[in-house]
């Protein structure tokens, strides 16, 4: 398993006052001393579980660079003298098998305190049984499934599985209906095809979609599915084309999306194809190509290069020259680390190890509450981020352009 050691110092400045000062990359790689501190110093470790292989490692590549940054930027801050903080990335391709075989590596290392991850939301229902029975919190940046939180039956019986589960990001409950708004009232499209990759976040956002555009009084005048592993769709919008929808709405992410896109114009189906947050990617555009123009996708929070907190972070993270970008999940992964390392200030106060500190570094994470990259960052009583803040991004000139952002009620 590749492993990065981040041992600077320790601790964390908040969020605003971490981002002010930050140099190119440094000892904290090659696990030199930093100058957070001195003397005998005891390690905790943040896992990353998310995929750094594969067709999404784009999206995971991002999430891993990003907890490193907060680690680096934590160590630096001195705030947690006596403790380094490393960063353990695991692989878990995507896939839930996989997952759960990382989760299981991490938690047999006594020194992982708390975990950021997972992307997908299947892989996290493989791995949130792993890590609470080890007693280590997991925040994800990318989980999207309202059951991760509230059980099987979220909107009338929400039940807590997973006390040490939460997430920065928003949920497919509040994202579907996002965008069956945006289409409904702001573009007003009427009549959509929905497709879905018959995967957790894939059909939980089209199902969210579906019912709020119902509601509003919009018609899904179809409703099919593709197998992920295929690369040509044409059976599929063979199907959607005779029934003239104005738009079609794609539940999945950006490897099957691009194409479908591509062959959707390609078939005659001039409109724009519309996703959640796991198409809006740069790689998207890339696939996609010059078809992709006029293309919508949703995604949490508002634009961070919008934001104060988001250009510090964008430029701290440019400095450290990391050979990937920090793509759709990177800030979510940066405030989703600072959410453990906000939490470590009061489980490792007295601890005499890392793992002696698992169970209270749970605790700790429920009344965590800072002004993180992405907007205030606090958690309910289901582990669910109580920001809901959600913009849609259109492609224009050949980047995703922001073009609504709102407080979702």
């Amino acid at each position: 398993m590749k492993r990065s050691v981040i041992s600077l110092g320790a601790g964390l400045l908040a969020a605003s006052l971490a981002l002010t000062a930050c140099g190119t990359r440094g000892g904290g790689e090659t696990g030199e001393p930093g100058t957070g501190g001195g003397g005998d110093t005891k390690t905790v470790k943040i896992g990353v579980i998310s995929p750094l292989s594969g067709d999404l490692s784009a999206l995971g590549l991002g999430i891993q660079h990003s907890v490193e940054l907060a680690a680096k930027q934590a160590n630096e801050s001195g705030e947690f003298e006596g403790w380094n903080i490393e960063v353990e990335p695991a692989d878990d391709e995507g896939k839930p098998e996989v997952g759960k075989n990382a989760a299981t590596q991490l938690a047999s290392d006594p020194e992982v305190i708390g975990v950021v991850g997972t992307l997908n939301s299947s892989t996290a229902e493989s791995v949130q049984p792993v890590l609470s029975s080890a007693g280590i919190a997991m925040v994800s940046p990318a989980n999207t499934n309202p059951t991760l939180t509230r059980g099987a039956d979220p909107e009338n019986a929400p039940k807590r599985s997973y006390p040490g589960y939460f997430r920065t990001c928003t949920t497919d409950s509040i994202q579907g209906p996002f965008a069956a708004r945006y289409l409904f009232e702001k573009a007003g499209i009427k009549e959509v095809a929905t497709i879905h990759d018959k995967k957790t976040y894939g059909q939980g956002l089209v199902n969210a979609f579906t019912a709020e555009f119902e509601k509003l009084g919009g018609k899904i005048v179809a409703a099919e599915t593709i197998n992920p592993d295929d690369d040509k769709y044409t059976a599929v919008l063979s199907s959607v084309k005779p029934k003239n929808p104005k738009a079609i709405y794609y539940g999945g992410e950006f490897p099957q999306a691009a194409p479908l896109s591509q062959q959707a114009k390609a078939a005659g189906l001039e409109i724009p194809v519309m996703g959640g947050d796991g198409i809006y990617s740069p790689e998207f555009i890339k696939l996609a190509g010059k078809t992709s123009t006029g293309d919508l996708a949703t995604s949490v929070g508002a634009p961070i290069s919008k934001l104060e907190a988001g250009k510090k972070f964008t430029d701290a993270y440019e400095a450290e020259n990391y050979p990937e970008p920090y793509e759709a999940y990177g800030a979510y992964a940066y405030d989703a680390a600072t959410a453990i390392i906000e939490a470590m200030k009061v489980s490792l106060a007295d601890a005499e190890d890392a793992e002696s500190a698992r169970e209270a570094t749970i605790e700790a994470l429920g009344s965590v509450k800072f002004s993180g990259i992405t907007g205030e960052v606090g958690f309910d009583e289901y582990g669910d981020n109580t920001t809901r803040v959600l913009t849609t991004y259109e492609v224009k000139d050949g980047e995703w352009t922001d073009v609504f952002t709102e407080e979702f009620e």
